[in-house]
């Protein structure tokens, strides 16, 4: 087996933790290697989840606003769907996006390896490059960067034709005359979204009482509102079991908290979420340890049990976010570089649900400040006062900040409503600042827009906004 020069920075993993490593790390003067299966970095994310399904979730915005038109005095003809050319679309951004980083990793000069990698020894990597080649190298510092994989249920065998999970799912072959999602979680949720809007009848089984387990309700009651006749049927506290393929179609047996039915679809998606996937990495030949669920153990510099060997993204730890990977990535660069106050310590990462309308959140939630019962002051602004909403057809949004009661820090933050994912980082900024509810409510505002209601909503805190008389009772514009 071949064996090449001893690197002084090995990243595995060229997803968006890996690759912001890469370039941070290089920007810093290491000599760095960069090594993944694919063509290009990207990861998980660009290639087959966040940049695919958003594209897609473009698309069918696009197609319900087209519809929510006429209400406005603009009529269209039924869109028709070419499935042809949504797929070359999305390949296309993806293509330019995975591309660019091409591009971005040669002007840095990082040494960019294809293959996958794995330790024989603590400082040791053997990498085979698929197609029959297989070499060894040796490192000083390596940063691990795998992410995560599709969670499996058991006794249901995904065959990618009939019963799919969510990589077959963002490569639009066709859409399906029905279609079960076992899962109501973000992934099940966005690409109920999108099949359900360019016409399958979409039903979704969830184990849980409602949409978005650990999701505070008031938002999810936003989202139910506004899309009360999207699925067919909905099933709460139910398990799918006995999933079979008969006569080409899925015969699945849905067990409630009081009854037992049994069903039938033309596609069957599993989607309850992701998990980490450190096994191919062959952890225990280098000593590095993880947890009961399989997380690698980090400390706040993002050093596993071996401290020349880093682990960001998925590997290290929920939240599963492209962007909290990057910030991860990041900061094991600078430690690595000698940076003094390279730590991983953020106060908020804010999270979103790209179904329409858009939830996103960030910091401490209701639901946190209840079960911890912490002291804190709730505010809550309905976007039936903003008029942004009146004229965009927006209304049943919402605006929730959470204060410290006593100092009026501001401590978490959410937005249910149209673009609530470009509203949330005003928020989480604000958390990570530590500003408060008067200064967040003496921060001029522009109108007409939506970003108002993060204003209003400060004032709130005082008993009173601009648009709204008390914090309970609704006022108009």
């Amino acid at each position: 087996m071949a064996k090449q020069d001893k690197k002084q920075l090995v990243i595995i993993g060229a997803g968006p933790g890996g690759y912001a490593a890469a370039f941070r790390a290089a920007e810093l003067g290491l000599k760095v290697s960069l090594i993944d299966p694919e063509e290009n970095p990207g990861g998980v994310c660009l290639y087959r989840g966040c940049i695919p399904s958003k594209a897609f979730l473009h698309i069918t915005r696009t197609k319900q606003e087209i519809a929510a038109a006429e209400k406005w005095g603009l009529n269209f003809k039924e869109p028709r769907v070419d499935l042809k050319k949504m797929n070359e679309w999305k390949n296309k951004v993806v293509a330019k996006l995975t591309g660019g980083l091409g591009h971005l990793t040669g002007k840095r000069n990082i040494e960019y390896i294809r293959g996958r990698a794995s330790f024989s020894s603590e400082k040791e990597l053997v990498i085979d490059n698929g197609e029959g080649e297989v070499f060894s190298l040796e490192f000083e510092n390596a940063i691990l960067a795998t992410g995560s994989k599709v969670m499996d249920l058991p006794g249901i065998e995904i065959d990618h034709q009939h019963i799919i999970d969510s990589t077959d799912a963002l490569d639009l072959k066709e859409v399906p005359e029905s279609m079960l999602i076992i899962g109501g979680g973000y992934i099940g949720l966005e690409l109920g979204t999108v099949y359900a809007s360019l016409g399958c009848k979409v039903s979704i089984a969830e184990m849980t009482p409602g949409f978005l387990p650990g999701t505070d309700r008031d938002l999810v009651g936003i989202f139910e509102k506004e899309n009360k006749d999207l699925f067919e049927e909905v099933y709460f506290e139910t398990k799918a079991e006995d999933v079979a393929v008969e006569n080409d179609l899925v015969k699945v047996v849905l067990k409630g908290r009081d009854q037992e039915q049994q069903k039938k679809f033309h596609k069957v998606l599993v989607a309850v979420g992701r998990k980490p996937d450190p096994d191919p990495l062959h952890l225990d030949k280098a000593g590095i340890e993880t947890d009961e669920k399989g997380f690698i153990k980090v400390n706040d510099r993002r050093q596993t049990s071996l401290t020349s060997v880093y682990a960001i993204g998925d590997l290290a730890g929920q939240p599963f976010l492209a962007h909290k990977a990057t910030h991860e990535g990041r900061v094991a660069a600078e430690v690595i570089a000698g940076e003094a106050g390279a730590v991983y310590d953020p106060r908020s990462i804010p999270g979103i649900v790209f179904t329409h309308p858009e939830l996103a959140w960030c910091g401490l939630t209701e639901s946190q400040a209840k079960e911890q019962d912490m002291p804190v002051k709730v505010v809550k602004y309905p976007w039936t006062a903003s008029g942004k909403a009146a004229m965009t057809g927006s209304e049943n949004g919402l605006t929730k900040l959470i204060f410290d009661e006593k100092t009026g820090v501001l401590l978490g933050g959410a937005v249910a409503g149209k673009n609530a994912g470009s509203l949330i980082p005003e928020i989480s900024l604000a958390i990570e600042l530590g500003a408060t509810a008067q200064e967040i409510s003496l921060s001029i505002h522009p109108h007409p827009g939506l970003s108002e209601t993060i204003m209003e909503a400060a004032e709130l805190f005082f008993g009173a906004a601009t648009h709204v008389v008390t914090e309970t009772k609704e006022s108009t514009t």
